[in-house]
């Protein structure tokens, strides 16, 4: 007879039984392949959104060399540095801080670094940057969405002890050797621990604020970069909330606060505020998105 225990574990959300498959002796890791798939959803959707603006569909492709790598790079360092006691100090091998592809990107240096990239392709190609962010807000979004996807795999980003149909079973992963391997071993299939699943809520999170935002883009007829102040102020009020139940481990300020807590709040303040000053913003006309007249934007 099923006692409840066994329910209990029978209806938690299982986590795969390995993270990487190996052809040959290339690893194949479903973290970057997620990725990789984000990042082609996003771009096949950015051309259309910005094409419904006016622009060049074609510049996306300009933009994603530049922006990739950025983002990448951007994306690491601020992992990095905000969670340098993972790679430096006793007993840590600082070279693992370039072992990208075992997980630990941060979105905030990957936005800030590949908008930098972007925003002086723009400025070579003399076209308007605030039109194509708002354009590729939702892309973005949804492309973070994606790869949330890549933590399940890895069995990482989750919170504490938990059970029920939403709790994520930990499995005891191990090499071929059999020491343990939590992110490119595979699963012994025992349960060392049942969890909140973190990246689950702010990948549902994301996508409802993806919904959001082509909503209100679509009736307010949004412009000015106000698509994508609404992007960082939506997806920061769902990251405050949902990081402080994180139990990875974290760069801290002010005693034990979460630094993304704090930078998601900066954010999200800043980014509201910049929403209600442009509140007069409408949409550029699609002669200015192509660069080919001064900012006119359409009626009220």
């Amino acid at each position: 007879m099923m006692g409840a225990t066994d329910t209990m574990l029978l209806a938690a959300i299982p986590s795969p039984p390995q993270g990487v498959w190996y052809l040959g002796g290339f690893p194949l890791r479903a973290y970057a392949l997620c990725i990789l798939t984000g990042i082609v959803v996003a771009y096949f959707w950015s051309r259309k959104r910005y094409a419904d603006r006016g622009g060049d569909p074609e510049v996306v492709v300009d933009a994603l060399l530049v922006a990739v790598p950025a983002g990448i790079i951007g994306g690491r360092i601020y992992h990095v540095i905000t969670d340098h006691e993972k790679y430096f100090g006793p007993g840590k091998n600082p070279v693992d801080a370039l072992k990208i592809t075992n997980g630990g990107l941060g979105i905030w240096g990957a936005v800030i670094l590949g908008g930098v990239a972007v925003a002086l392709l723009f400025k070579f190609k003399r076209l308007p940057l605030m039109p194509f962010a708002d354009a590729i807000a939702p892309t973005i979004l949804l492309a973070q969405a994606i790869g949330r996807l890549g933590n399940w795999f890895n069995q990482e980003l989750y919170g504490g002890p938990a059970d029920g149909p939403l709790a994520l079973e930990i499995y005891r992963r191990v090499d071929e050797s059999g020491y343990l391997a939590p992110v490119t071993g595979r699963s012994t299939g025992e349960i060392i621990a049942t969890v909140q699943p973190t990246f689950l809520y702010e990948m549902v999170w994301n996508i409802l604020i993806v919904c959001l935002l082509v909503y209100v883009d679509r009736t307010r007829r949004l412009g000015g970069g106000r698509v994508f102040m609404l992007y960082v102020a939506g997806y920061t009020l769902g990251r405050f909330f949902i990081e402080m139940m994180r139990t990875d481990p974290a760069t801290t300020v002010f005693g034990d606060v979460r630094i993304n807590v704090v930078v998601s709040a900066v954010a999200f303040v800043s980014a509201a505020i910049l929403f209600w000053a442009t509140r007069n913003r409408r949409r550029e006309t699609p002669e200015y998105v192509r660069g080919g007249a001064e900012l006119s934007t359409e009626a009220k």
